[in-house]
């Protein structure tokens, strides 16, 4: 039985106070995970963080439990890519709040923002900083009201202090104060301003980690540092830029990245070249349970 052996894994975890994360889409799955955790803690207390993954159909209830057990909420935007799908599947009305950060805000859970790139959605994170600002997909469609909408400073905070705690590096990361690491980004063009279509097309100018400029570009192209050669050399990342800095119409795939019998250029970002399944239905599962798995993401726990 799956909670039988996650107590013994949790136990040891707690015991040797070593934080830990996992990863959890839906709250059925999360219910079942925090009731372990409560055991768990009610004999060996945790002494430091632990972190649930993903968390988009997360209830109040379950906010608040992780909440009283120490732990975190790491989002991703997986929504932005994957919402037309998850409307389509269970109504508009369930994708309003997937996942709730407004209210996981207000009950005060340290929340933290990624992107679960690359298997789930691009690394760059001015689309998860629109989508968490507007509400909308990459596609265009709407997904939540005003009421789950983050101001530009509420998501910058997500990202940078939010995020720090995920790491146990809030003392030293997410802000520019005495004492911290001397970490900034010059955009180009200002987040707090610029209209919401723009959002999704900033880009860095000058980056600037532990007070090192490791890359510049436009009016500080000649502070640039040569860039290191892309891990492994055949991923995305070598071959594709980001979606901000790519130009209108894109060039067929290398052929090297082809995975088709026939050689075909029309990869998806969520099927691959697993065209079928994208043909076959609306929704390519059968089951709930298998939504995420379905489009890409490595998670066991759904």
């Amino acid at each position: 039985m799956m909670e039988a052996e996650l107590e013994k894994i949790v136990e040891l975890l707690a015991t040797n106070e070593w934080p830990f994360r996992i990863h959890a889409t839906y709250d059925e799955t999360i219910d079942r995970f925090l009731t372990v955790f409560e055991r768990v803690n009610g004999k060996t207390p945790f002494k430091t963080r632990f972190i649930i993954d993903h968390a988009e159909t997360i209830s109040p209830c379950n906010i608040e439990r992780i909440k009283a057990l120490g732990g975190g909420i790491a989002t991703q935007h997986r929504m932005a890519f994957q919402g037309e799908y998850f409307a389509a599947r269970y109504g508009a009305e369930a994708a309003e709040a997937t996942p709730p950060i407004r209210e996981m805000l207000r009950t005060g859970v340290p929340v933290g923002g990624g992107t679960d790139a690359t298997r789930v959605a691009s690394y760059d994170p001015w689309v998860a900083m629109h989508w968490l600002t507007t509400g909308k997909t990459v596609g265009g469609l709407t997904l939540y009201g005003e009421n789950n909408l983050l101001t530009r400073e509420e998501a910058l905070a997500v990202w940078t202090t939010g995020s720090a705690w995920f790491s146990g590096a809030q003392d030293v990361k997410g802000r520019l104060s005495p004492g911290m690491y001397g970490d900034l980004a010059v955009l180009s063009d200002d987040m707090m301003t610029v209209p919401d279509a723009r959002i999704r097309s900033i880009t860095s100018v000058l980056t600037v980690v532990g007070g090192k400029i490791v890359f510049a570009d436009a009016e500080f192209d000649g502070l640039n540092p040569p860039l290191p050669p892309a891990s492994p050399d055949w991923s995305v990342n070598a071959l594709f830029a980001s979606p901000a800095e790519r130009q209108p119409a894109q060039a067929p795939a290398g052929a090297e990245m082809r995975a088709c019998h026939d050689g075909c250029a029309s990869g998806c970002g969520m099927h691959g070249h697993n065209h079928g399944i994208a043909w076959a239905s609306p929704i390519p599962v059968s089951d709930k349970g298998a939504f995420w798995g379905a489009l890409g993401c490595s998670c066991f726990a759904v």
